[in-house]
């Protein structure tokens, strides 16, 4: 007996026992089912990603031998990959900078200072900054090597300890007035040098290296050090006037021995005109003088003759005009 269920005013009735719709229905099921199926395997067999600017992909193959980086293509862009036979990591480019700090504000929330010891076998802590990049080319010869998918494990963890090894081995021959002080410069720059050197097998370039603030030694030494150095600038301060002393009292000799000189000179020069003068004074040079000192007078007359003449006793006469 076949039913029929109506529903008034909704259109046509459905058969929900007719054979062929239920037929029907249970293939359409059967066919949906597939589709997914197929896309979920789909997925696991054959996937899609996209290397980012700034960062290279390596591709490990799962099946691989994975001896070499011959077998660690690098990849670029979209890729298509096979989760089933590979594995895609990225690894970051361009620079990283990490600083290890006793400054929980700074860097991560955790003491990470660096320690170290001198010559004299002191131990000096430090805050440190430092600032690397991978070269891209050598991102397979840096997976084969440490083999992390992470660069934070490598960053705080190989790193790190290449850093604070490389750290006190430089240390060791200088002591901790050069650290502390003037020689500072020429320490950090052997140490950069030392972690560039271990680092330059994996394509690691290392930009940059240093000291966060000064580093940190007793509060005795610390003291010494700053007395001493305050010594010496004072002694050069001292030594600095003591020329400048000497500077002007050169200058004041030179310039007395100056004057003397010239004043010898012009006395020199005086007697020498003197002599001159007195070798020229002949006979006929003072006759010659004395009729020209007459002639002058007699030029100056006028004609007249005194009118007054002394006498003997002082007393004056009063000579006869002439007529």
């Amino acid at each position: 007996m076949t039913l029929f269920r109506e529903f008034p005013g909704n259109g046509p009735t459905i058969d929900l026992q007719n054979p062929n719709l239920s037929k029907r229905l249970r293939f359409g099921a059967v066919l949906v089912a597939v589709v997914i199926a197929c896309l979920i395997l789909f997925n696991y067999v054959v996937s899609i990603t996209r290397i980012g600017a700034g960062y290279v992909g390596v591709e490990v193959v799962l099946s691989g031998s994975q001896r070499g980086p011959a077998e660690i293509p690098i990849r670029t862009g979209w890729v298509v990959y096979s989760p089933l036979h590979s594995q895609i990591i990225e690894f970051p480019t361009f620079v990283q900078t990490v600083k290890w700090t006793r400054d929980l504000s700074e860097g991560r929330a955790t003491n990470e200072e660096m320690s170290f010891n001198s010559k004299e076998g002191m131990e000096i802590y430090t805050d440190v900054s430092l600032s690397y990049a991978i070269d891209p080319t050598r991102v397979p010869d840096f997976y084969v090597k440490y083999r992390v998918n992470d660069l934070s494990l490598f960053t705080h963890g190989i790193l790190r300890d290449v850093v604070r090894n490389s750290l006190n081995e430089v240390a060791s021959t200088y002591s901790v007035e050069q650290i502390y002080g003037e020689q500072k410069t020429e320490f950090l720059t052997r140490v950069q040098a030392l972690i560039q050197k271990r680092m330059e097998a994996v394509g690691v370039g290392i930009q940059q290296f240093g000291f966060i603030g000064a580093p940190r030694v007793p509060a005795v030494i610390a003291a010494a050090i700053t007395a001493k150095a305050q010594a010496i600038q004072d002694a050069e301060r001292a030594r600095n006037e003591l020329a400048k002393t000497q500077a002007e009292a050169a200058k004041t000799v030179a310039e007395a021995d100056g004057e003397a000189k010239a004043a010898v000179t012009r006395a020199n020069g005086e007697a020498e005109a003197n002599r001159i003068r007195q070798s020229s004074l002949t006979p006929q040079l003072l006759e010659l003088r004395k009729i020209e000192n007459q002639k002058a007078l007699i030029e100056r007359w006028n004609g007249q003759l005194p009118t007054v003449q002394s006498g003997t006793g002082g007393l004056l006469m009063e000579l006869p005009k002439m007529q």
